[in-house]
Order: C-alpha cells, then structure tokens, then sequence
C-alpha cells in the first residue's frame, strides 16, 4: 500500500508553465523542502505530466533547474512572442464551448467532441511527428517506481481517465494523451479509445490526492487574482465545483492539509502573453525558483 502521507499536484500551463513547476521545486529543494524525494504520489495534469516526469526521474532539483535554463539551439532565450494566430482560433472556440456548459461533464464531452472533430484537419505525419518529440523530451522511458498518476480525458465520452504504472499503459501513449489539446493537435489513440488532455476536466485535478495528509498544488494557471496580461488566454471556464478553489474545499473538509502555490506577480511577468511559447521557459523557471524559495518559508506540513 503506498505510503499517503505528502501527494504533489503539479497543474497545467505550456512550456512557461511547466518551467515554472520545475523553477519552484528547485526553490523549494534549495530552501529545505525537496518533493522529489518526499512526495509519496505525484499527480501531473498536462504540462504537469512532464514535470511530474521530471521530478520522477531520479535527477536532482537542482540539475533539473539547470537543464531547464539552458537555452535550447533551436529556441534561444529571448523574449516571448505573441500567440500564434491558429491557437487564438482553437482558444476563442474553447471559450465558446465553456461559456455554453452547463455542467462539468458537459463541458468535457463537448470539448472531446472539439477534439475529434478537429482530427481531420491534421496532417497524418503529425501524430508520429508529435510522438518524436514528446519521446526526446521525456526524461524516463518507463513508469517510475514510486507513485504517479497521469489524467487524460476520453474524447468519446468525456470522462476521466488516469493512468499509471498499473494501468497497462506505455507510459509515452499516457504523456502524449495528457497533453492533447483539443484542436492545437490530433487526440491521441491508446488501444482504439481517443484522448484529450486531462486540463480539460480540471487545470490540477487535485481532488484526485484525497486520501492523502498533505496535499501541496503547485498551480500555474488557476486562483488567478487581478487583471491578466494582455493576450492571455484565461483558460476554461469552469462550472461551479470544478474548479481549483473547490477541489481544495473539498480537500480540507475530508481532513486533508493543503498548500497551493500559484505564480507571483514576477512569475505572472516572465510567463508572459503566450505560455505555449518555449521562449518563456527560462524566464518562467528562473522566476519560479525565486518564488519556490520564498513560498518555502510559508508552507507547512503536518
């Protein structure tokens, strides 16, 4: 039985937002608190399956900072660029699809259903293109030893799917569905049943930590306060209940000790207008670390 005493969520947000994961456990580590050796479960909602990845891997917080804040020969350190005009479309339509839900469940169907429309518009050569580079980026080839869970969502039905080293799943085919966009890219196949990403049904999926002591939310993307820099997409609308502020109630009621961080207004600024945009990697990851170091002067375990 596994030992539920400290369970990690890391949330979604892009390429700025998974650096950000990564800044704020180094922050953390370097402040005396390191999850990657003391989180018993580690929860990875798009962006933050990869990260979970990371943090999965054995390698050290600081080593994982380290490789995040080199820049990349393909996409030098600079500033970030404005969001590309196909992905104001497919945002504009996720806003529509979520102003018209009425209901939780109604709004994952109707975003499968986005999605699998959306598949004819691809190129055949895209799927394999996208399974490549998720392979070369992917720091572990099989499921780590200790505890991880990967959401995705059913595109045909809307309903959640979790998957780890028990599921009977390639844990690639698990990192690629939990990072399927609904009409940024094709929903991805895993024995004949298609996914979208697990973002759709929540941006944290923390509810799924219930059972555990200490539950710590590392949040990129949700209990946002104040006005968004211009261009920012906002993210789903969510029906009552289904967001962060009440997965986390329902946390506390059912006993559970829980800890959210989301970004800083420094953190906010070098996750700039375009979170999709591996340009913002280095700044979001080195604003994250800063941050992760304060944010470990609050946070308490009991």
């Amino acid at each position: 039985m596994d030992h539920k005493n400290i369970a990690l969520v890391l949330g979604g947000g892009g390429s700025a937002g998974n650096a950000w994961l990564i800044g704020i456990v180094a922050g953390l580590a370097e402040a005396g608190l390191d999850l990657t050796e003391r989180a018993d479960l580690v929860i990875g909602t798009s962006a933050g399956a990869n990260a979970g990845l990371q943090l999965r891997s054995g390698v050290p917080p600081a080593e994982l900072l380290a490789r995040t804040l080199t820049p990349s020969p393909a996409q030098p350190a600079g500033q970030a660029r404005p969001q590309p005009p196909q992905m104001d479309a497919v945002f504009e339509q996720m806003r529509s699809i979520s102003a018209a839900a009425t209901s939780a469940a109604e709004l994952q169907r109707a975003m499968g259903q986005y999605g699998l429309e959306s598949d004819a518009r691809f190129a055949p050569d895209i799927a394999e293109k996208r399974r490549a580079m998720i392979a070369a980026r992917n720091p572990v080839k099989d499921w780590p030893e200790r505890a991880m869970v990967i959401v995705a969502v059913r595109a045909d039905t809307g309903e959640l799917a979790t998957f780890d080293r028990d599921a009977g799943v390639d844990l690639l085919d698990a990192t690629i569905a939990a990072t399927a966009l609904p009409g940024a890219g094709p929903t991805h196949e895993i024995n004949g049943v298609r996914y979208i990403s697990g973002g759709v049904r929540s941006a944290d999926n923390a509810d799924l930590a219930a059972g555990y002591t200490n539950v710590i939310v590392l949040s990129p993307f949700s209990l946002r306060t104040g006005p968004l820099p211009p261009g920012q997409f906002e993210g789903l609308r969510r029906p009552p209940g289904a967001d962060l502020a009440s997965e986390v109630a329902v946390l506390r009621r059912a006993g559970s000790h829980v800890e959210v961080v989301t970004p800083d207004d420094e953190s906010r600024t070098a996750m700039g207008t375009n979170q999709m945009d591996p340009a913002t990697r280095i700044p979001s990851a080195r604003a994250g670390y800063e941050q992760g170091k304060r944010e470990a002067l609050r946070i308490k375990l009991v």
